[in-house]
């Protein structure tokens, strides 16, 4: 479950959030569409406790964090941080470690699971990607769209409570966007809630409970899917979907 509340976030002159509000009940998929820089990526970046914000309130699951919480390294910052998994557009795979090595490393270190249980679980994940077989490859070694996938499992072994994800298909071709669409929601389905911010309009289609736009650092309108895919209550969501690649 996420709330959202009065949500402000400024640097130097600049507004990136403006007083943003929103609701997700667990296990639904919300998608946030909407121009770039206009403060998606912020959004998620507050959501997972990575970025500070100035004013408002956040809730994930059990935990709360207020912007004056935000802004200080403490236990209860670390607590709310553990609820939420983030998958970066640029995805930040480490280069030394394998592709099994990436995954299977934070639920070692940080859920303190042994090394055999980490990897039974992280090749279960890795055969449900068609990508079993570079298990023992690097980063470097992996096409773009082999490394996504591979960022979107990492942040899945951790079996976060609230899964958030930057542009999860930018490098998949039509084939590979529907294997991680399944993933995601069978990942839903089992009582998780998911962001993913992107602009594949279409994509989103498939796989989103809901859908939010976002202009001018605000959230313009939230609704269902199809409700704002069909009936878009602000004429700056319609005009945005009039130029998506939907139409």
């Amino acid at each position: 479950m996420i709330r959202i509340t009065g949500l402000c976030k400024n640097m130097q002159n600049t507004t990136l959030l403006r007083n943003v509000n929103l609701e997700l009940e667990s296990g639904k998929i919300l998608g946030i569409i909407g121009p770039s820089g206009n403060g998606k990526t912020t959004l998620l970046l507050s959501l997972c406790g990575l970025l500070p914000f100035d004013q408002g309130e956040i809730t994930v699951g059990n935990k709360s964090i207020s912007a004056s919480e935000s802004t200080i390294n403490s236990e209860a910052l670390w607590e709310f941080r553990k609820k939420s998994g983030i998958v970066f557009q640029h995805l930040h795979l480490f280069p030394h470690l394998t592709v099994l090595g990436n995954i299977i490393e934070a639920p070692m270190q940080v859920s303190h699971k042994t090394k055999s249980e980490a990897e039974r679980e992280a090749t279960q994940l890795l055969g449900k990607l068609g990508i079993t077989q570079h298990r023992n490859k690097y980063p470097e070694e992996l096409s773009g769209g082999e490394q996504q996938r591979v960022a979107i499992l990492r942040a899945l072994a951790m079996n976060p409570e609230v899964l958030l994800l930057d542009e999860p298909t930018s490098a998949l071709d039509p084939m590979r966007s529907g294997d991680v669409r399944n993933l995601l929601r069978e990942f839903a389905h089992s009582g998780h809630t998911i962001v993913i911010v992107s602009h594949s309009v279409r994509f989103l289609k498939g796989i989103a409970d809901y859908l939010a736009f976002m202009g001018k650092s605000e959230l313009i309108e939230m609704n269902t899917t199809e409700k704002l895919m069909n009936y878009p209550d602000d004429p700056r969501t319609k005009e945005f979907l009039r130029h998506s690649e939907l139409n």
